[in-house]
């Protein structure tokens, strides 16, 4: 393949790369979004693979075919509600793949004496943020996966060993630029990475682990982009650089979200204050509850409606039949809308693309600030398995979750609270809402209720 070829293939891709990403942007385009980014990976590994003559045609269809395989069953059988965790290990994979491509470059590097300081730096860097990536996107996927305790781990001891691996990484690197003669300073910085990895995301509690895995696939793509000065690859350097971007801003979104800063999520967290355990007693003799019957009767004669969804519609995978009611609704004369807040779920879009798979409309789906003028004027607000995302308590100075931009459900004329218990959400607190004058429990898997409330709705 020409070299201008080989460099109109290269820029092609990135324009699909930059297509993609701008689609991901909005719901209605993101799934078109997804097929142009997954268009530009492929034609930017077809091209590179052919160019340098790396493997065989029939290799290269080897690994296309077993690729495309493994994607079509992770896309059938993993879940929404763990989509974090996968992403989690996209990331990893992806800062390991960084490691080992800087790893056999300077290896070949040391093996030829090539001195060059440029492939030292990269190299170096790559090998810093890759191994942070892979160790911290492990312990994140497997807090997660609930394959580990989901809350701090070891905080008194790793917060300072934190600090230490990191001016040790710097030294290392150093030494490895600056005598580029041995693979040895290579072998201790994807160790001290690996640890600094560790010691990073282990304290960290499973609440703030969206947070940290938008972070790692920031340095995922940083990764990919200094591979991309170690192989000399614009192409490289260019996805990576969109990637460490949008992923930045995806971090910084959640951080104002929740009204925390990064190092507040990074070594601080959130000071729990009561729990899901003390919730029950906090608010006994206080809550109403009601059944589907009741709620029926409620939104048969509502005019306008709020739904709010949480991560507990994902677990509970109601969005099909929250899609039924509010047809329903609808067919009723209703007004529907959902109230989509930047956290809810565990990762900004999560709601989207949850309630996008059961066909919602797009224009029913309203941001924050769209959607808490209209709260005063809301006949019946529904709480479909949210938490954190409603509750007043962070409108009170001095609160865990004080200045954290809410939903204000609690100013409309009725709210329908749908959850299986009292139990706290990722604060850690109890929610006021639960027990308001104006608020109603009805205590039941998210989908299980939503149905009853559908078929008592049928028999009006």
């Amino acid at each position: 393949m020409s070299e201008t070829i080989s460099q109109l293939g290269y820029l092609i891709a990135a324009i699909l790369f930059i297509l993609g990403i701008k689609g991901l942007g909005k719901p209605r385009t993101a799934v078109r979004g997804n097929l142009l980014g997954s268009l530009g990976m492929l034609l930017a590994i077809v091209v590179t693979l052919a160019d340098q003559q790396i493997i065989s045609y029939g290799w290269l269809a080897a690994g296309l075919g077993i690729g495309a395989a493994v994607g079509v069953v992770f896309a059938q059988r993993v879940e929404m509600t763990s989509m974090p965790q996968l992403v989690a290990l996209f990331n990893g994979f992806g800062g390991l793949a960084s490691v080992l491509v800087a790893s056999a470059s300077f290896v070949e590097a040391v093996d030829t004496e090539t001195d060059d300081s440029q492939l030292a730096v990269a190299a170096a860097l790559t090998l810093i943020i890759g191994a942070v990536t892979f160790s911290g996107s492990v312990i994140a996927f497997a807090k997660l996966q609930g394959l580990m305790s989901t809350g701090a781990i070891g905080a008194g001891i790793l917060r300072p060993a934190t600090a230490v691996l990191a001016l040790g990484a710097i030294a290392v690197s150093a030494a490895m630029v600056t005598d580029a003669t041995t693979d040895l300073w290579l072998y201790l910085l994807i160790a001290t990475g690996t640890l600094l990895g560790l010691s990073l995301v282990l304290p960290i509690g499973g609440g703030d682990m969206p947070v940290v895995i938008a972070l790692l696939n920031s340095l995922s793509g940083l990764a990919a982009s200094a591979t991309g000065f170690v192989l000399s690859n614009a192409l490289l350097i260019i996805a990576g650089s969109l990637v460490g971007a949008s992923g930045l801003i995806l971090t910084i979104v959640m951080c104002v979200g929740m009204n925390r800063t990064l190092f507040n999520v990074m070594f601080g967290g959130i000071a729990p204050s009561g729990g899901g355990a003390d919730a029950d007693e906090v608010y006994a003799g206080k809550v109403r509850q009601t059944n589907a019957d009741e709620v029926a009767l409620m939104l048969d004669s509502a005019s306008k409606v709020i739904i709010i969804p949480g991560y507990g519609l994902a677990v509970a995978q109601a969005q099909h039949a929250t899609r039924e009611l509010t047809k329903l609704l609808q067919d009723n004369g209703s007004e529907v809308s959902f109230a989509i807040h930047p956290v809810a779920g565990r990762m900004p879009g999560h709601m989207n693309v949850l309630l996008a798979e059961a066909e919602v409309d797009y224009e029913q789906l309203i941001e924050m600030d769209t959607a808490n003028p209209q709260f005063p004027e809301c006949d019946v607000a529904i709480v479909l398995g949210a938490n954190d995302v409603v509750n007043p308590v962070a409108r009170e100075v001095g609160s865990p979750i004080s200045g954290m931009p809410i939903l204000d459900a609690d100013k409309a004329r009725s709210v329908i609270v749908i959850k299986r218990s009292l139990s706290a959400g990722f604060a850690g607190i109890p929610n006021p809402l639960f027990a308001a004058d104006n608020a109603l429990m009805l205590f039941a898997d998210g989908k299980q209720a939503v149905s009853d409330i559908n078929r008592a709705f049928r028999e009006l």
